[in-house]
């Protein structure tokens, strides 16, 4: 089987026709090389993965997609993409896909979209009023030999905390992350701090390689790569899961009210603790950091069982086949 995968950063001309070559150059010598997102990281892990398990793929092959109508279109995303030629061909999309149903609602009425992929299980509950039993919930896998145990224990520090609040961070910042902080200090805790959207992958793994464990803030998530790639490193993560409903401002709360959600999809007892809020964050804390020196959580079995490049190709291949 050999997949046609569709996958693009959207870079429109800002102020002049095609200036957004001569941008893009600029871009590069300025800030270096670009840093792969959460979805252009989808696209690229599943290119690995179907590279481990010997499945062929052309890539934005938009000619042999109109000459061959017959043939699945593999729509990694963006959504741009449906809109990039006039598709005649049956399609999976995903898992870059739309926030929500509401920014097309007639998606599957104009497009032979056979399967929409989303990255994680809250997400599909949330479209599948909508999406119905289109909507799949698929992750992309994680590369664990990449993102590996360290292979020495020189220089460790204790905590990494992750920053990964998007809304209201001033508010966070006061009410959440400072007492976190004050917490760690009184507790003679070393820890230095990441944020999301400032660092480079190389940077982070690197942080991982010295952690011993890590604090994750973040409001939600629909897959949490970045949380996965720590517990594929063997680094236990004390979470805040605050629950409660989706929250992004575009739309909540007067367009979608949406409940429960959580900050780690896809989870089990091996990869660490949770807490809701400081609150229990410092009623926790103690238990937690005592697991995690006694190494009494193994996050990265739960990877390996359930989210490397091979088995979540596999199901992507799975599904594919399926839409065919």
């Amino acid at each position: 089987m050999t997949l046609n995968l569709f996958y693009a950063e959207p870079d429109p001309d800002r102020w002049l026709p095609y200036d957004r070559y001569p941008r893009a150059a600029i871009r590069r010598l300025i800030r270096g090389a670009p840093r792969p997102g959460g979805q252009m990281r989808v696209f690229l892990n599943l290119c690995a993965g179907l590279r481990q398990i010997g499945v062929k793929a052309r890539v934005n092959d938009y000619r042999f997609a109109l000459r061959n109508p017959n043939a699945l279109a593999c729509i990694i995303g963006k959504p741009f993409l449906l809109d990039s030629i006039p598709w005649k061909n049956p399609i999976v999309f995903g898992a870059a896909v739309y926030s929500h149903p509401v920014d097309d609602p007639f998606l599957l009425e104009r497009l032979d979209v056979r399967k929409v992929l989303v990255p994680g299980p809250w997400m599909r509950e949330m479209c599948k009023p909508q999406w119905g039993d289109a909507v799949i919930d698929w992750p992309v896998g994680i590369d664990t030999e990449l993102w590996a145990p360290a292979k020495s224990d020189a220089g460790l520090f204790d905590v990494l905390p992750y920053d990964k609040v998007r809304w209201e961070h001033q508010h966070y910042e006061e009410v959440l992350i400072e007492p976190i902080r004050r917490t760690l200090r009184q507790s003679g805790i070393s820890f230095r701090e990441i944020r999301y959207g400032y660092y480079h992958e190389d940077d982070f793994r690197a942080a991982l390689f010295k952690c011993r464990s890590m604090i994750f803030l973040c409001e939600h998530e629909t897959q949490g790569i970045a949380y996965q790639q720590a517990l594929s490193c063997d680094v236990p993560i004390f979470t805040w899961d605050r629950g409660g409903p989706w929250q992004d401002p575009s739309y909540y709360p007067n367009k979608v009210i949406f409940t429960p959600v959580t900050s780690v999809p896809y989870w089990d007892d091996r990869c660490g603790m949770k807490f809701k809020d400081v609150w229990e964050f410092v009623a926790l804390w103690g238990e937690f950091w005592e697991r995690a020196k006694a190494r009494q959580f193994a996050p990265r079995d739960y990877i390996v069982e359930n989210l490397t490049l091979e088995k979540c190709a596999r199901r992507y291949v799975e599904i594919a086949r399926c839409a065919c």
